[in-house]
């Protein structure tokens, strides 16, 4: 709830960062960008002897799990900042990534994750149909209890 309403302090500095002659960037939350080069740090670790193309098996509720987990939910984050910036904002803060690069860094680590068959499992209520069920078709609905 509270990512949305971030950009709009960034707002009353936006004149400041147009004046200069190289290319401007500004950082998304400093506390968020801490956590994801953390998490980064970490995946890489998980996923060095991976190439891209492959697939890593996570095994659920496991630490490394977690920590995928913990990742994938602070770009979460970091999209819905992005969504809720004004385009000039998103310009500065997309430099700041790109100098980081840490998109880079995300759609490796996706390219990584992402199943090679991405089957639907999940509890269905029709009889099985000619249509294969696949995560990219079905809404995934990931209320916590």
């Amino acid at each position: 709830r509270l990512m949305p309403e971030l950009p709009k302090f960034d707002d009353e500095d936006l004149k400041s960062y147009g004046d200069e002659e190289e290319e401007s960037a500004l950082s998304p939350p400093a506390a968020l960008m801490s956590v994801l080069a953390t998490q980064e740090l970490l995946l890489e670790n998980i996923l060095e002897c991976i190439p891209v193309g492959e697939f890593a098996v996570i095994q659920p509720l496991s630490d490394e799990f977690c920590l995928v987990l913990g990742y994938l939910l602070t770009w979460k984050l970091t999209l819905a900042f992005f969504k809720a910036a004004s385009s000039q904002l998103r310009v500065l803060y997309s430099q700041y990534l790109r100098r980081t690069k840490s998109l880079n860094k995300l759609l490796y680590h996706l390219f990584r994750l992402m199943p090679e068959n991405p089957v639907f499992s999940g509890p269905t209520s029709e009889v099985p149909s000619k249509d294969t069920k696949t995560f990219f078709t079905e809404e995934l609905h990931l209320d916590v209890k």
